[in-house]
């Protein structure tokens, strides 16, 4: 017997809608990567109120034949609550909707110095996202990574050693990320404490290790990268820099620290 005449209408719809939302999922972080480029919650701050739709294109200097499309993406991020809405008064006196910030959208100002604009970009650029397309193809063949598989055997890493633009934009992501630590690092005294060496693995160009060397000067820090990555700036007198694959070996320590996000780490485990 076919299961599903076992469900009810009501759960057949459900589990369509569940498949819709997944299979549409890709709108959402590639709207959210269109108002990054557009640089609208820096245009919504420097507003200073929240921001009507004809006052947002005018702002943006975009072709007023857009506004319907500009609307939509609008509303598309407030369903997602990358954007609010809040109700002001038009010359005419008349109640309009305008657009605010929400604390998501606050991470995307640039006088702050964990704006994420960068790990957006990076993120949803088609050098991470187009080795998603080639996944059941990477089960079925012999190379290491997804990238591999979609860029004809070329290694994701010598693909950022020779691409400086996005090999920038990219540690540009990964240091925004970090400098969220220091809401926090001073909290976590019991982690490190009794702790005389620490290696960030996989550091890029310091910003985290940097943060922990600062708020606990008693700990050594070092940062292990690749030699593209590595800066060339000057050792600290608790914090030093070695070029070097982690692959291949690991400077010794107390501990070593990697830091990279759940979603991030499955990505590089599978794509790259």
């Amino acid at each position: 017997m076919d299961p599903i005449q076992n469900e009810g209408a009501k759960e057949m719809f459900e589990a369509q809608a569940h498949l819709f939302k997944i299979i549409y999922n890709y709108v959402s972080s590639t709207s959210l990567k269109c108002a990054v480029e557009l640089d609208i919650p820096e245009v919504i701050h420097k507003h200073g109120r929240p921001i009507t739709l004809p006052e947002l294109v005018s702002a943006l200097e975009i072709n007023p034949a857009k506004a319907d499309g500009l609307f939509k993406l609008m509303r598309l991020l407030v369903h997602t609550g990358f954007f609010s809405t809040a109700n002001v008064q038009s010359a005419q006196q008349q109640q309009e909707e305008a657009y605010a910030l929400t604390l998501t959208s606050k991470l995307f100002l640039k006088d702050k110095p964990y704006c994420l604009s960068p790990l957006v970009l990076t993120l949803t650029d088609p050098v991470f996202v187009n080795p998603c397309h080639f996944l059941s193809r990477w089960f079925r063949d012999n190379e290491l990574s997804a990238y591999e598989t979609a860029n004809d055997g070329t290694v994701f890493w010598d693909y950022m050693a020779k691409n400086p633009d996005f090999n920038s934009i990219y540690n540009q992501a990964m240091a925004s990320d970090s400098q969220l630590a220091n809401l926090i690092v001073k909290d976590c005294q019991p982690i490190f404490q009794g702790l005389g060496s620490l290696v960030d693995v996989g550091g890029g160009t310091g910003s985290f290790a940097r943060i922990i060397s600062e708020a606990f000067p008693g700990i050594k820090c070092t940062v292990l990268d690749l030699p593209h990555v590595v800066p060339k700036v000057p050792d600290t007198d608790n914090l030093k820099f070695i070029a070097g694959d982690m692959f291949q070996s690991i400077p010794p320590a107390d501990a070593f620290f990697f830091k990279v996000s759940f979603g991030i780490l499955i990505a590089l485990e599978i794509l790259y």
